[in-house]
């Protein structure tokens, strides 16, 4: 007889705390949320406004300020308004509330809420997330992690992980001591409670590139699994914990990742059953800002800001002209800057896994600036896409989580150092690739994916 599966949802989420930069200011609006009429295609139909704007007011702030919004929803109707990585609950019509922005920096890390006993900031240990299980029963643990930049290494002690799913994809079935999970993945893990009753930590602990990457603080936390008719009110002592990988271990977060192959099935065409349509080289890092066309120096003013950016192009969201009208008719302006599309390759070629260019100096300055524009890639319906994501050591080693909203990519295959087309291509995986959602460019590595363009807009 099989054995019964449970299923729990564990979440990992950071948060915390900063002390404010100095001189920032606190900026406070007052947003009343309502409905007005408006003609539409000939008829009048209502639609929810703010301060009876369409589209709403603007926030404009300076790097460091404390941002308080006082919502007012004079609606018919429950309502949430989406901040961007703030999380709120609905405000019921005729209700209001108050939101504010938390500091860039973490203090802590949580599984489903709590930060568990490693922190005891009031003087008493902080209660963890407990998981009950039944002797011999299997349950199945969707794993998310929530984190805006942190991956993680998850362990249980005294237990093993069999990975079952990536993404909400099946991947063939990978039995593991410890998941490395990436911000914005999702894993889905069969757990045996096969050990003897009693109690086992449940931990997380953040990876981080070794030096000379910089170093920021990061923040391990733990739950525990307890089995059902054992010890409950032991110490802590008694708790049984994992051995964890270093924090610096991003070659077993490569080997993870790699791991990890599709579920065969006869209804899912593979990823060879198409004709390839187009390749593209994107490489993603880390470079200095410079004004649309100009060349920036480094010591103008503002340079000590950094960006992300795509084969040497940070993007920049339209104000008022609508992104794809503008890519269509080439209209600037509106704050649109540029309209050209994405790059296929990066402007110049050099050893872009080269360690000299993770600290700030002078081999990252001979290099060319970052320009800021608002750029579109537009593929026919049905186009087979390959990318090349080429992580680079610009300010910077990290691993670098990439997301492709509305489809699910297949990793054909990854590597440590710099992508070479003459010989990487016949490492990819054509037969049974994982498919995802979110893809895992490896520290100082690349990442090979295709996707089919299947779904407009």
């Amino acid at each position: 007889m099989a054995a019964a599966v449970t299923v729990v949802a564990v979440s990992i989420i950071l948060s915390g705390t900063a002390v404010p930069p100095v001189a920032a200011a606190t900026v406070e609006h007052t947003f009343v949320v309502s409905q007005v009429n408006m003609t539409h295609m000939c008829n009048e139909i209502p639609v929810t406004v703010v301060n009876g704007q369409l589209p709403g007011p603007t926030i404009e702030v300076t790097e460091g300020d404390t941002v308080i919004v006082h919502v007012v929803n004079k609606s018919p109707y429950n309502l949430t308004i989406h901040w961007g990585m703030v999380g709120e609950g609905p405000c019921s019509g005729g209700q209001n509330f108050s939101r504010g922005l938390y500091d860039e920096f973490s203090s802590g890390s949580t599984i489903n809420g709590k930060l568990g006993d490693l922190f005891n900031c009031s003087g008493v240990f902080e209660d963890g997330y407990v998981l009950d299980v039944e002797p011999g029963k299997t349950y199945l643990l969707r794993i998310i992690n929530a984190a805006l930049f942190s991956e993680y290494f998850i362990k249980i002690a005294g237990h093993k992980f069999t990975v079952v799913a990536a993404d909400a994809n099946y991947v063939t079935p990978y039995t593991t001591d410890v998941i490395v999970i990436a911000p914005g993945e999702t894993m889905d893990a069969l757990v045996v409670a096969d050990a003897a009753p009693g109690r086992y930590y449940i931990a997380a602990q953040p990876i981080q590139a070794p030096p000379p990457d910089t170093q920021t603080p990061e923040f391990a936390t733990r739950g525990t699994l307890q089995y059902t008719g054992g010890v409950t009110n032991s110490s802590r002592a008694d708790v049984v914990a994992p051995e964890m990988p270093h924090e610096h271990d991003t070659i077993k977060s490569f080997y993870f990742h790699g791991n990890l192959t599709g579920l065969r099935h006869r209804q899912r065409a593979g990823a060879g059953a198409r004709r390839r349509a187009s390749l593209r080289h994107a490489r993603a890092g880390l470079h200095l800002p410079a004004r649309p066309q100009v060349v920036q120096e480094r010591d103008e003013p503002k340079s000590n800001q950094v960006i992300a950016n795509m084969n040497n192009v940070s993007f920049h969201d339209a104000t008022a002209t609508p992104i794809l009208e503008a890519h269509y008719y080439r209209r600037g302006g509106n704050g649109v800057v540029g309209t050209a599309g994405l790059p296929d390759h990066p402007p110049s070629a050099f050893n872009y896994t080269d360690p000299a260019l993770i600290p700030f100096g002078p081999v990252e300055m001979r290099l060319e600036p970052t320009s800021r524009a608002t750029v579109v890639r537009r593929f026919r319906h049905g186009d087979v896409v390959d990318i090349v994501f080429q992580s680079t050591a610009m300010l910077q080693g990290d691993s670098n989580p990439m997301h492709l909203h509305g489809h699910d990519m297949f990793v054909l295959a990854q590597g440590i150092g710099n992508y070479d087309a003459a010989t990487d291509e016949a490492k990819f995986n054509l037969v049974n690739p994982a498919r995802k959602n979110t893809v895992l460019v490896p520290n100082l590595g690349w990442a090979a994916i295709r996707f089919v363009a299947d779904n407009p807009g």
